[in-house]
């Protein structure tokens, strides 16, 4: 489990991609402080196994089903990915509730600064849209931030000077792609409701007084 607050950005040094897998190699330096092969840490928000350690960098396996479901396909060699390691059982819940699980990609629409801060507006699908909530959380590559507005076809989210200067999220341009996982609590919430809706019967809603 992670919380959304980055830890450092890290740089991919070497990609070995086929259609179907791809093995990073990124260098970093503050997550690598304890971590031991089998750990894991989440690149732009994907929780990812260390295969391999050396001083400087880690190694990381992607299967088929990550690449379909992030934008890790379109790494290369030089890209800057945001990093996090798993949280500490005694750590700080700084941010919110993320499994490095990522739900879908979302397109940024555009980028306009009010004040100290720089509006992010970001595209997505209805189906991710429908677990977005205002003043609610979302990991936009990894990263923990409050959703300020929302439409039927994108949302918006706000970043403070000190979460664009230690993230990726504003080196990005319009029309590039990010990783979107949307709380977590709210999809077990909607998978509850829709079993007990099941249930829901004229014969139940009569027999309590209801119809």
């Amino acid at each position: 489990m992670f919380t959304g607050i980055i830890e450092e950005t890290g740089t991919v040094c070497r990609l070995v991609q086929t259609p179907h897998q791809c093995r990073l190699v990124l260098t970093a330096r503050k997550v690598l402080e304890g971590t031991k092969i089998g750990d894991s840490i989440a690149v732009n928000g994907v929780c990812l196994t260390v295969t391999d350690l050396t001083e400087n960098s880690f190694t990381a396996d992607v299967m088929p089903e990550t690449l379909r479901r992030s934008s890790l396909g379109y790494l290369k060699a030089g890209s800057t990915v945001n990093l996090e390691r798993a949280m500490a059982a005694n750590g700080r819940f700084g941010g919110h509730i993320v499994t490095g699980h990522i739900d879908d990609t979302g397109t940024i629409r555009s980028m306009q600064p009010e004040g100290n801060a720089v509006l992010v507006i970001i595209s997505a699908s209805p189906k991710l849209l429908r677990h977005v909530v205002e003043k609610g959380s979302i990991a936009i590559d990894g990263i923990s931030l409050t959703v300020a507005k929302i439409s039927h076809s994108d949302f918006t989210v706000s970043l403070i000077p000190h979460t664009g200067e230690e993230t990726t999220l504003l080196r990005h341009r319009p029309g590039e792609i990010v990783n979107l996982e949307t709380d977590v609590i709210g999809k077990y919430v909607e998978k509850l409701m829709q079993r007990r809706s099941d249930d829901v019967t004229m014969e139940l809603l009569q027999k309590n007084g209801f119809c």
